[in-house]
């Protein structure tokens, strides 16, 4: 699985804000991610993070917190 998705999971479980590393903790804990294999994922959920924020699918509500949009 890929971050996008991974983020898109975790955020469709959670109702409220969550922290970026709350996001990674959980993705991680689902096996949604394995470093193990992509030894570059965290630093690629934190980009898509940006980039899924950036087009409107999620919303950064402060500093390294994000939630679904709308």
């Amino acid at each position: 699985m890929d971050a996008r998705e991974a983020i898109m999971r975790v955020l469709a479980d959670e109702e409220g804000d969550i922290h970026w590393t709350v996001v990674w903790d959980r993705a991680l804990r689902a096996g949604y991610i394995d470093p193990r294999v992509s030894p570059g994922a965290r630093d690629d959920l934190i980009r898509e993070l940006a980039q899924l924020a950036r087009a409107g699918e999620i919303v950064k509500t402060s500093k390294g917190t994000y939630r679904r949009a709308g």
